[in-house]
């Protein structure tokens, strides 16, 4: 049975994520672990009637999220239901980063969902925030929904690389098991410079690359002297690309796509679910 995580702010676009999230597995046998997390507010001192005050709010603010997340379980029960989705609840007063990382590991999840926030999605997350920090910290394969994603079964995945860093067995067998599930095509694009070839080392990635895809159908594209935001947004408007996915240990580059389009032709992050995959 899988094991998903979806944080919870119970604003609309998590409740988006919840949607989602729901429909990518309707039919998997899955738990969704829902869970709310309080942030822990700065205060300094240590002395007793301190530490009073902290227990006594932090009572008050569980016991406000532990029934709003009742309220969500009804919510949930409105939907289309699927009898092999089982839902457990839970509410924190702690960091959000810290918290998310130790529900992961103690809960052996195979995936975040994380609804972004803002009509805008990831356009304007800057890497500080919550998303982000959980994207570059939680070394755990998450799916970032924007606002405005509505489900749709993910035919096609675009995989941008630039080839320059060899890919982890782990890493891809998060891409094979979305791709198998939804009997998706895996599109690996490559954005270069006018004239640029490939190193004999980007050559041995993209043909392990092919290897490893042999079992599914797969293309590989190339799209030269074009900026690398403005190609994914290109591509992903002329396939009608369902999903994003990249490996967060190529840092510079993931960025660079995730983090910093400000421009508003750019649109892919308003409304493309984003696969993050972590070794």
């Amino acid at each position: 049975m899988l094991q998903i995580l979806i944080p919870t702010d119970f604003s609309e676009n998590s409740w988006n994520a919840i949607k989602y999230g729901m429909a990518l597995y309707q039919n998997s046998k899955c738990t969704f672990h829902l869970v709310h997390i309080h942030p822990i507010p700065p205060y300094s001192g240590a002395g007793s009637s301190v530490r009073a005050k902290a227990q006594i709010y932090e009572e008050h603010v569980l016991k406000d999220s532990k029934e709003q997340l009742q309220q969500l379980l009804q919510r949930i029960k409105e939907l289309p239901f699927n009898t092999d989705h089982i839902f457990i609840t839970s509410a924190k007063h702690d960091f959000f980063v810290e918290s998310i990382k130790r529900e992961s590991e103690e809960r052996k999840i195979d995936m975040i969902i994380m609804g972004t926030k803002g009509a805008s999605g990831l356009k304007k997350v800057a890497m500080g925030s919550n998303t982000g920090d959980v994207i570059t910290k939680v070394k755990c394969p998450l799916l970032a929904v924007p606002e405005e994603a509505k489900f749709t079964e993910p035919k096609e995945i675009v995989f941008p690389t630039d080839y320059h860093i060899s890919y982890d067995v782990k890493v891809l067998d998060t891409l094979m098991a979305m791709a198998k599930m939804n009997k998706s095509a895996i599109r690996v694009l490559h954005i270069s410079r006018k004239g640029e070839e490939l190193s004999p080392e980007q050559i041995k990635n993209k043909d392990f690359l092919d290897d490893y895809l042999v079992d599914f159908e797969h293309s590989f594209h190339s799209l030269t002297g074009t900026k690398l935001e403005a190609a994914v947004q290109c591509f992903t408007e002329s396939r009608e690309v369902d999903m994003i996915a990249m490996v967060a240990k190529s840092l510079n580059f993931f960025q660079r796509i995730l983090f910093r389009p400000t421009v508003e032709e750019i649109s892919y992050h308003t409304k493309i679910p984003f696969l993050v995959l972590h070794e």
